[in-house]
């Protein structure tokens, strides 16, 4: 059984379709899936669709593109729902600050507060992080090594910033989706051989970063085998074996998942 621990199921582009898109995956051992809390607007289909489907699961958290619609309160209201496994994704993005330098230092306060925040939700509640880093790797070690202690998470498609392995150590996860097949993937391939076995975990980003050789089409959960065959080339390892100690792993972050 594959687990696909990072799939936007509730993204208006499987409206039509998404019966289909769960039986694909079926059909290539994808049996669990985690919708990532991203937007609030989104929240309510997400925790529709993980009761209509006893496969799908959710977690509730804000993007730091929309840390300046976060609202806790809103959130606390799905935390203790018996799907709900995690809090996130949060964390930071740099990748598109605004131009000015005050007003770059206002967006990148918001998004620290916001991300320190559903870090203490996390603890508060005792759920896994999913943590978002993009273009701000110092800034978010920083801030789970000073709050998060060892509630752990996982990096969602981890950036193969080496001095992020050290999150290891504090029960941290490492999200590895699509990417990893780019030809242009050259670092995360270089540095995939160096994460911890028993720290990996398969997620696909569905709709987005869709894998090799399907890039520019709509990416969906079938497509972890994709992920798990380039794994499984890197580390000349059997995919039955990656297949089994991935879903272990992510049994063991998201414990609230059957």
């Amino acid at each position: 059984m594959i687990i696909d621990t990072h799939c936007h199921l509730d993204d208006e582009r499987y409206i039509e379709d998404l019966p289909k898109v769960i039986e694909r995956a079926k059909e290539n051992g994808v049996e669990r899936f985690i919708i990532p809390g991203a937007d609030p607007k989104t929240l309510n289909r997400a925790v529709k669709l993980s009761q209509e489907h006893n496969e799908v699961y959710f977690a509730v958290g804000v993007h730091p593109y929309d840390a300046k619609n976060y609202n806790r309160d809103f959130l606390k209201e799905f935390v203790t729902h018996p799907k709900c496994v995690a809090i996130g994704e949060c964390g930071l993005d740099y990748f598109r600050l605004p131009k000015s330098k005050e007003e770059i230092e206002v967006e990148k306060k918001l998004q620290k507060e916001v991300f320190v925040d559903q870090i203490l939700l996390a603890k508060e509640f005792k759920l896994p992080l999913i943590v978002h880093i993009r273009e701000s790797s110092a800034d978010s070690l920083e801030l789970l090594e000073e709050y998060a202690g060892e509630q752990g998470g996982v990096l969602h498609c981890y950036n193969a910033d080496e001095s992020l392995l050290k999150l290891a150590k504090r029960n941290f996860y490492y999200g590895i989706g699509g990417v990893l097949t780019f030809k242009n993937a050259r670092k995360l391939v270089n540095v995939y051989p160096k994460i911890p076995k028993e720290r990996l975990i398969i997620e696909t980003d569905a709709p987005y970063l869709t894998p090799h050789p399907h890039r520019g089409k709509r990416n969906e959960p079938s497509y972890c085998k994709l992920v798990v065959a380039k794994m499984s080339e890197i580390s000349n390892k059997k995919e039955s074996e990656l297949e089994l100690s991935t879903t272990q792993n992510a049994q063991q972050l998201f414990s609230k998942m059957k």
